[in-house]
């Protein structure tokens, strides 16, 4: 098939739009620094860390810079340690109903705490026995997780402060940790969505599942974009005719991964490249493997590798990856207006 023999797709009539549950997340990690890493550490061990700046203000959780004269800040204080740091609660909002990400399982209240010894105030949750045990100005104390390690999650939550000791959790004596300290932190960050696909995109993960790469003709001219869209992003008109293009293309542009990083699934180096399929005219992104990362061109002609039709999603993953075809490079007029 070459890039002008398209066949038109005649999708069938009322065919609902498709939805799925996302859920994308990555772990985010950093260095902590003197500052943070000073207010981790502390929390590993069973002790609030903050500092003060030029004014006398004690920051917790500390900060970095002096807000008054931009300076760096040095000098760090102990607010408290062990289980009997208390405070007060700033401000507050009941969540009735905790969904998987709270840290708490039952009913709680988000509360910004400020801890005696402390001038600012902590967002942490509050357990208590519903919203009328809560009020502005209530005093609290601090409940340290059973596990710790060094990061925000080591404060399990804060309670009423004439709430009954937990024995084993609330313990008075904290010994030093002589470990190292905290100098990285990983945080997950994820995100739960339901995301409806409108109905070009409907018809072309239907299609993809089968086997077939749709695209869609402009109304207002001969460009097929892949993956076909429901109005064209060029002048805003309802896009026309779906066709079905080849899963033969050309590589344009591409890059090469060197670097590993967490939730990689394919070791580097490797090639994530924008092929141009025969018969489309906006490029998609995807990997090329079967070929030494070093050999992948601008120019490439490669092929798509699905996966098996009883395994194939409604997504892009239904293509595992392309390949090298073996046959001579495209001319570079074929795809020089499409990089």
């Amino acid at each position: 098939m070459t890039s002008r023999e398209i066949v038109v797709y005649i999708t069938p009539p009322d065919e609902p739009v498709l939805s799925a549950s996302l859920a994308p997340s990555f772990d985010y990690t950093r260095s902590t620094g003197p500052v943070l890493g000073a207010f981790f550490t502390g929390l590993r061990d069973r002790r609030l860390v903050g500092n003060r700046d030029s004014a006398g203000t004690v920051h917790l959780p500390p900060v970095e810079f002096d807000p008054h004269t931009r300076r760096a800040l040095t000098e760090t204080v102990e607010v408290g340690s062990g289980s009997g740091i208390e405070g007060l609660v700033v401000a507050w909002t009941w969540v009735p109903e905790p969904t998987e990400v709270n840290p708490v399982d039952s009913p709680f209240a988000w509360a910004l705490v400020r801890f005696d010894g402390a001038d600012t105030a902590m967002l942490l949750p509050l357990a208590a026995d519903g919203p009328d045990a809560v009020s502005t100005g209530m005093r609290v104390r601090l409940r340290w997780a059973a596990e710790r390690t060094g990061t925000v999650h080591d404060i399990a939550c804060v309670v009423p402060a004439d709430a009954p000791v937990d024995a084993g959790v609330d313990d008075d004596e904290v010994p030093r940790s002589e470990s190292e300290p905290v100098t990285i932190v990983v945080t997950p960050i994820g995100l739960s969505v339901t995301h409806t696909a409108g109905p070009a995109e409907s018809e072309y993960l239907r299609a993809i599942v089968q086997g077939k790469v749709l695209g869609r003709r402009r109304s207002n001219g001969p460009e097929v974009y892949v993956p076909p869209r429901d109005y064209c992003p060029s002048d805003g008109v309802a896009m026309g005719e779906y066709v079905e293009v080849s899963d033969i293309g050309t590589v344009t542009t591409f890059g090469i991964v060197n670097v590993p990083f967490a939730g990689q699934q394919i070791k580097p180096p490797y090639v994530t490249a924008y092929i141009l399929l025969d018969g489309s005219d906006v490029p998609i992104q995807h990997l090329v493997l079967g070929c030494e990362a070093s050999e992948v061109r601008m120019g490439m002609r490669v092929r798509a590798v699905w996966t098996p039709e009883s395994e194939r999603p409604a997504s892009m993953k239904a293509i595992a990856h392309f390949e090298p075809t073996g046959d001579p490079d495209a001319d570079p007029d074929t795809y020089a207006d499409h990089l």
